[in-house]
């Protein structure tokens, strides 16, 4: 079980990729081009998180330009590619970006993920995640990998820090001149 107060004192949200922002799908063209699903409310989760102060980074087992290119357009600055061991890089991007562990959280949604889990402060899964992470995870959203499930846990950050009505409200005054 999670806190408010835990929430609240997330400054950097890590995040495995496939599985995670993506639903796990790996799609091979007959070029061997590839091809993966992101889910645009993921990406509004994190252009918002960018936003009000959490960082983001990518913490992944695979190399892919389509995660990169991804990353670029979201803002994304820290991303880490044919990672083996996610607790050592967990750790590093950490450092990295000057915020404590006690600080992050890392959403995975296998077992590959299991060592960030023992380094982060807050433990996240998506509904899909295999069921020993599930079990291991503070927080399970209700959506899937690659469905809003970045979203979901993002949306719950920022209303444990206090900044989601700011938010709402921010939206609803640019769309007041819209009105005619």
């Amino acid at each position: 079980m999670i806190t408010e107060e835990q929430l609240a004192k997330i400054r950097l949200l890590a995040l495995d990729v496939d599985g995670v922002l993506t639903d796990g799908s790996i799609i091979i063209g007959q070029e061997g081009e590839l091809s993966k699903h992101f889910d645009a409310r993921d990406g509004m989760g994190i252009s918002l998180a960018l936003r009000h102060g959490i960082q983001v980074a990518l913490i992944t087992g695979r190399h892919s330009e389509i995660v990169l290119h991804r990353a670029m357009e979201l803002g994304i600055s820290s991303v880490y590619e044919n990672v083996v061991f996610k607790g050592k890089v967990l750790e590093k991007a950490s450092n990295e970006l000057d915020i404590p562990l006690e600080e992050t959280a890392f959403m995975g949604d296998d077992l590959n993920d299991l060592p960030a889990f023992s380094k982060a402060a807050v433990t996240l899964a998506p509904a899909d995640a295999a069921p020993e992470v599930r079990e291991r995870a503070m927080l399970v959203s209700s959506c899937t990998g690659g469905h809003g499930a970045v979203r979901d846990v993002i949306e719950r950050i920022l209303k444990a820090k206090g900044l989601w009505e700011e938010i709402i409200r921010s939206y609803e005054i640019q769309g007041q001149g819209d009105r005619q």
